[in-house]
């Protein structure tokens, strides 16, 4: 017999456990729901935001550009024969006799040396002409400018559900009537 009353007891004992349990268990649910709220206002939420954006304009730029001659002017010796050909009548007409002689062959090398320069200098010179010339372009000068925005990065919305107002953060504005969910769980 004391064998079934052990047994009897450890029954009893795991039944109201059970049963405990079971209580534990529906008082834990909860009472979920949807309802509306009035919406008493709406205010948005403004910032300010940079948005850096670029500024450009064009100038223009000129330049001077040196380009290689197409081929080398040749030296002429035209300009050397002539100005010794002058020089040498023109040393001819000074002295008389053998200073005469010396006075033509004088004025022969300095009329050739003359001729030579002024010859080939203005074809250096139309040659230096050609190889530079100035050309304009167009450069685009940019630059990051500061450009402040206003935005709305969310609505303060107030609102009121069975006589008692509520303040709320919203990512939208919710209009006249606000949908709620409603929890309700009984305290211990």
């Amino acid at each position: 017999m004391k064998t079934t009353r052990k047994t009897t007891s450890k029954h009893w004992m795991i039944l109201s456990a059970l049963i405990a349990m079971g209580g534990a268990v529906q008082t834990a649910h909860a009472a979920d729901f949807e309802d509306f709220a009035r919406v008493i206002s709406v205010t948005p939420q403004m910032e300010q935001i940079n948005v850096p954006r670029q500024d450009c304009r064009t100038e223009y730029e000129t330049t001077q550009r040196y380009r290689q001659p197409e081929r080398q002017a040749e030296r002429s010796n035209g300009g050397a024969i002539l100005g010794g050909v002058a020089g040498g009548l023109l040393g001819s007409q000074v002295g008389g006799g053998n200073g005469r002689i010396a006075a033509a062959a004088a004025g022969a090398i300095a009329g050739a040396l003359v001729g030579d320069r002024m010859d080939n200098n203005t074809n250096s010179n139309n040659n230096y002409n050609n190889q530079s010339s100035y050309e304009t372009r167009p450069v685009r000068q940019c630059r990051n400018v500061d450009s402040w925005e206003t935005r709305t990065n969310g609505y303060a919305v107030t609102y009121e559900y069975h006589n008692r107002t509520y303040t709320t953060v919203m990512p939208y504005d919710p209009g006249s009537r606000l949908r709620l969910h409603v929890a309700l769980t009984p305290r211990p």
